[in-house]
């Protein structure tokens, strides 16, 4: 990750970081509300002789749930630990911090439910809140994000399951619109970059 000020002309001064959400290398530019059209319209201006092309906040949304990415509000939020996301590789305990002790314990006891990656085997979209049911059709978890992945040509989706279904390979029932549909957990980013 790096960031640096730039003078974007027309505009002014722009904060340009090599960050994204989408897994694939790429900028994000910063810019001052009031110069945020002008910006906008020299970027499609400039790049259109390399092909560049606006899209919307779904295509993000997919390209973002291939790569495994977390999305606050529906895959983690504040009542989500670190460790149940799968987030405990940036989850340094070399130092105390606000709720460190009950992290430390979950960590030595193992989270009672985890964040999984999974494919659909039957056909069918999952969305955000469709129920994880089990074969009685109890619910034991929750989507939190899905969606046709046009790379894959396949129905992805990530949510939240107790433990000791969380292996790959685990087979899980997805509750789309009364139909308990099967899929397939994997591991993730569901797309290798």
């Amino acid at each position: 990750y790096t960031a640096q000020y730039a003078e974007m002309k027309g505009v002014g001064l722009v904060l340009i970081s090599t960050t994204g959400y989408t897994g694939a290398g790429g900028f994000e530019v910063y810019v001052p509300n009031p110069h945020v059209e002008k910006a906008w319209n020299a970027v499609m201006e400039h790049g259109a002789a390399h092909g560049i092309k606006p899209c919307g906040l779904a295509a993000r949304d997919t390209l973002r749930l291939e790569m495994g990415f977390c999305l606050y509000g529906n895959d983690i939020d504040d009542t989500t630990s670190p460790l149940e996301a799968g987030l405990g590789w940036i989850t340094k305990f070399t130092k105390d911090f606000v709720h460190s002790d009950a992290l430390k314990a979950q960590k030595e006891q193992g989270v009672a439910r985890k964040l999984v990656g999974f494919e659909m085997v039957d056909r069918g979209i999952p969305r955000h809140d469709h129920p994880i049911v089990d074969a009685g059709g109890n619910v034991i978890g929750r989507v939190t994000s899905g969606t046709q992945s046009p790379s894959l040509n396949k129905a992805i989706g990530m949510g939240y399951v107790p433990t000791e279904r969380a292996a790959e390979g685990t087979e899980l029932l997805i509750d789309v619109r009364g139909r308990h549909l099967k899929a397939r957990v994997v591991k993730l980013p569901f797309l290798k970059s």
